[in-house]
């Protein structure tokens, strides 16, 4: 059926929904481009620096539409941040969904991302996934299609789809990052702030090395930021975190 788990990564871990402003922007790209190119969309989740898609294949080749999708976000995102270059890491993850089975098993690993990575504790509290979008009709997730597959009842199949997502996901699924750190993103952002000088994490790439960039970096390392979560929270790269 032509339908595609995707997972879109921030260079070097980088943070890419730095506001709620960029994560509505994107979700704004999506739904702009899915009426032009007609894929239809039955899944996602909008993680801190990386995204979920569960996607049907439309007119155009997936891999066309979504750079396009890219490029357009990472077009805005520079302007916004008064940055340049890349923001999105090579190639996009994909793997084929070949079966109903597996279409539901990841839709519900999808929606439970958040959850599995302790940014809330039930999948319905997450502000940015296509869960809330299943309980509401809405404009950007083909819902119907979906529930079908529960029951063609739609009071019988949401309460089914909520009782399915509270068991555990089967299944071999594309991962994007490990899920474990020591410190939690948010915990990581605050502490960056307090130490350095800037508004935003990813600020701290416009700070030159004469101006005192590796001090903050070797100060960020003893609070117990590993190197990976600089990278990811800043988009300095690993070569000059480790240097520092």
């Amino acid at each position: 059926m032509n339908t595609y788990h995707l997972i879109f990564r921030g260079i070097n871990r980088q943070t890419i929904f730095e506001e709620p402003e960029d994560a509505y922007f994107f979700l704004r790209i999506l739904q702009s481009y899915q009426e032009k190119c007609g894929y239809e969309i039955w899944g996602y989740c909008l993680m801190g620096n990386h995204v979920h898609l569960l996607i049907k294949e439309g007119e155009e080749e997936w891999g066309v539409t979504m750079r396009r999708i890219g490029a357009r976000f990472v077009y805005w995102y520079n302007l916004k941040y008064d940055r340049s270059g890349h923001l999105f890491q090579g190639r996009f993850k994909s793997k084929a969904v070949e079966d109903v089975p597996y279409l539901l098993n990841v839709l519900r690993y999808i929606h439970q991302n958040p959850t599995a990575a302790g940014l809330v504790k039930e999948i319905s509290q997450y502000k940015w996934s296509s869960y809330s979008e299943y309980m509401n009709k809405c404009k950007l997730v083909d819902r119907d299609f979906i529930l079908d597959i529960f029951d063609k009842d739609r009071e019988k199949a949401l309460f089914k789809f909520i009782e399915f997502h509270q068991k555990k996901s089967e299944g071999d699924f594309l991962e994007a990052y490990e899920r474990r750190r020591r410190t939690s993103d948010q915990e990581a952002r605050a502490i960056i702030k307090s130490i350095c000088p800037v508004t935003y994490c990813i600020d701290l790439q416009k700070i030159q090395k004469k101006d005192g960039r590796d001090q903050y970096l070797r100060e960020l390392k003893q609070q117990g930021l590993s190197m990976r979560q600089i990278a990811r929270l800043t988009g300095i790269s690993r070569g000059v975190i480790t240097k520092a």
